[in-house]
C-alpha cells in the first residue's frame, strides 16, 4: 500500500537558515519549514514538489483527504482533458483512456505524493494565520478538535474553489432535498428531479439522471445550454430536450422550493412542478473570506486577488497564490492544466530570493 510519509530532514535548522538567509523576526521562533502549502489538491501538490525540488523544506496542510475536491467530484466523472495535461512533478499519468476518470486521477496523485515523500497533514483545517514574511504561524485544528501550530518562512495558498457553492437564496433552499453537489444517479431512479444550471455540471447530471430512470427537468436562467458546454455533451443534452426526454425551462429561475414541489418563474409565468430532489448546480467560488483574512486584497467585481503575475506573490509579502484562486470569481479560466505550472513560478521566485539572501523580509 502506498503511504504518504514525511519528507526526510534536509538539513539542520541553523544550516537551513544560513543557506536561505531566512532570519526570524525578533522574538519569534525560527520557522522549521521554508514553505507551507495550504491545500493538497493537484495544484498544491505541484507547488510542494517544485519547491522541494528547489531545495526547500515543505509541508502541506489539507482540511480533508488528499485531493479533497477531486474526491468529491461525481463518482463516474470523466475529465475533459487528456492524461498528459494532468501530470505534475514530471511523472507520467498512465491511462488507457483518452480522457481519464476520477478514480484514475486519485490513484495517480496518491502515487505522485508518495513518490516525492511529501509531508502532508491531512484533515487539518487552517483556523488562523499569524506572523509575517519569514516567520508565519499557521494554526490548525484536526478532525478531533485538537489544535496545532506549524511555522514556515513562506506560505502558498492553493485552496481551490469547489468547497463553496453559489447559493440560489430562495425559500426552501435549506431543505434536505436540495443539494449543491451531484454524485451518483442510482438513488434517484424513478423520481422527479430538478437540475438547476446550464453548464457542464448541470448538463452531465441531467443526462446521467435521465439515463438511470429519473424524470428530469432542467431550469436555466440563460436562453439555452451554455456555449462552453463540452462539444460531445452539448448536442447530447440538446437532443434529449428536443425529444422531450428531459424537460427544460430556459430564461427561467427557481422562485421557491417546498417539500413536494418547486415553483419556477418562466417567461410565460409561474409554473409549479412535482419534485422529489433538487440539484442546484450553479457554480462554486473561492473562499474569499479566508483569503482576505490573510490581508490579501482583491479588485473589481470578479474579486481578483492582488498578486504579481510573474512570481504569484500577493500584496502580502511572503504569501503566494496558486491555482484557480488567482482568477477570483472567474473560475473557468484556471484548471489543473494551467494551474499545475504555478509551482514553478513560485519556486523560481523563492530561489531568486534565496540566492540574493532576501528569502526573509527581515
Amino acid at each position: 500500500m502506498l503511504k504518504i510519509s514525511k519528507c526526510p530532514k534536509l538539513e539542520s535548522m541553523s544550516d537551513a537558515l544560513l543557506e536561505t538567509g531566512s532570519v526570524p523576526h525578533e522574538g519569534a521562533a525560527p520557522a522549521p519549514y521554508d514553505v507551507l502549502v495550504i491545500g493538497a489538491g493537484p495544484t498544491g501538490l505541484a507547488c510542494a514538489i517544485d519547491a522541494q525540488n528547489a531545495g526547500f523544506r515543505v509541508v502541506l496542510v489539507e482540511k480533508g483527504c488528499l485531493c479533497n475536491s477531486l474526491y468529491n467530484y461525481p463518482a463516474h466523472m470523466t475529465f475533459f482533458t487528456t492524461p498528459e495535461l494532468l501530470e505534475i512533478g514530471n511523472i507520467p499519468f498512465p491511462s488507457p483512456n483518452q480522457k481519464p476518470n476520477r478514480q484514475e486521477a486519485l490513484q495517480y496523485y496518491r502515487q505522485v505524493a508518495a513518490y516525492y515523500s511529501l509531508d502532508v497533514r491531512l484533515y487539518h483545517r487552517v483556523e488562523q494565520v499569524t506572523g509575517s514574511d519569514g516567520s508565519f504561524a499557521v494554526h490548525t485544528k484536526d478532525r478531533f478538535g485538537r489544535l496545532a501550530t506549524l511555522r514556515a518562512a513562506k506560505l502558498v495558498v492553493a485552496t481551490g474553489y469547489y468547497d463553496l457553492p453559489n447559493y440560489l437564496r430562495v425559500p426552501g433552499e435549506d431543505l434536505s432535498k436540495v443539494m449543491h453537489y451531484y454524485d451518483d444517479p442510482h438513488p434517484y431512479s424513478g423520481l422527479d428531479i430538478l437540475v438547476i444550471g446550464g453548464k457542464n455540471s448541470a448538463a452531465i447530471a441531467a443526462l446521467e439522471l435521465w439515463r438511470h430512470g429519473a424524470r428530469v427537468t432542467l431550469v436555466h436562467r440563460g436562453p439555452e445550454i451554455h456555449r462552453h458546454v463540452k462539444y460531445w455533451i452539448k448536442p447530447d443534452i440538446e437532443n434529449r430536450i428536443k425529444n422531450g426526454e428531459v424537460t427544460a425551462f430556459f430564461d427561467s429561475q427557481v422562485a421557491e422550493i417546498t417539500l413536494d414541489t418547486v415553483r419556477i418563474q418562466t417567461p410565460e409565468g409561474p409554473v409549479i412542478l412535482r419534485n422529489d430532489f433538487v440539484f442546484a448546480l450553479v457554480g462554486y467560488h473561492p473562499d474569499f473570506t479566508f483569503i482576505e483574512s490573510l490581508g490579501v486584497h482583491s479588485t473589481g467585481p470578479d474579486r481578483l486577488p492582488v498578486c504579481d503575475p510573474e512570481s504569484l506573490e500577493s500584496n502580502v509579502p511572503g504569501i503566494y497564490l496558486a491555482g484557480v484562486i488567482v482568477a477570483g470569481k472567474r473560475t473557468n479560466e484556471i484548471f489543473i492544466e494551467n494551474g499545475r505550472f504555478h509551482g514553478k513560478q513560485i519556486a523560481t521566485d523563492l530561489t531568486a530570493r534565496k540566492t540574493t539572501r532576501q528569502f526573509s523580509a527581515s
